[in-house]
């Protein structure tokens, strides 16, 4: 297998992207990337705070001059909220015209059961649903791309992810590990099932991708 890596990635100059979950981890790496790249990076994130606080931090790495305030848009995304996915995709919708690429990247893993703001199993809701519903909100705004990307990061875990339409929510036996499986194989599933709608009706300006091993 050949290695890909940050410095293989082109010029993003121009472009506009969405990262959830961008002040750490994963996210944290792909923003620092792309705005190293030129692009603007909307930095979708659960605590506006924290937010905040890496912004700072991957402009003082990278440096201020090659990374000026603007490449970074620090904005307040709940993917435990439906009314927040919404309220952050209408914030978006309003200052920006398109979206070149839409990094599905925040998540939780194995927490102790809980649900979310509208009832749902928390890892299925953060990790699935909540993506679900923000990339049909910014459906336009790719489309309204040249050539947009949708990456949905799934995991390993997948391979130990089952489902049961009888039980999403896990209200009769939970096991921590056994739903963050399911959230992520959720994943997997919602991206292949998005690139195969975009090819049934030709839309072939946006592509669908997921990510599986990092």
């Amino acid at each position: 297998m050949s290695e890909w890596t940050d410095a293989d990635v082109p010029s993003m100059a121009g472009r506009t992207v969405v990262i959830t979950g961008a002040n750490g981890g994963l996210g944290y790496e792909a923003t620092r990337v792309f705005a190293r790249k030129g692009a603007t990076v909307i930095m979708a994130c659960r605590s506006v705070e924290r937010g905040a606080r890496a912004k700072s931090a991957i402009r003082r790495e990278e440096g201020r001059s090659r990374v000026p305030e603007e490449a970074l848009v620090v904005r307040e995304c709940d993917l435990a909220s439906l009314a927040s996915i919404r309220s952050f995709a209408e914030g978006i919708t309003a200052d920006f015209d398109a979206i070149d690429v839409l990094c599905n990247n925040a998540g939780v893993m194995a927490i102790p059961r809980s649900e979310t703001e509208d009832g749902f199993e928390t890892q299925f809701g953060v990790n699935h649903l909540g993506h679900f519903a923000l990339t049909g909100r910014l459906f336009p705004l790719l489309r309204a791309a040249e050539a947009a990307r949708v990456i949905t990061h799934s995991s390993a875990a997948h391979e130990q992810g089952e489902m049961d339409f009888t039980d999403l929510n896990w209200e009769r036996s939970y096991g921590k590990w056994r739903a963050y499986g399911r959230s992520k194989l959720a994943n997997l599933l919602f991206a292949y099932e998005l690139q195969r709608r975009l090819e049934k009706h030709d839309m072939e300006t946006i592509k669908s991708v997921a990510c599986i091993r990092l």
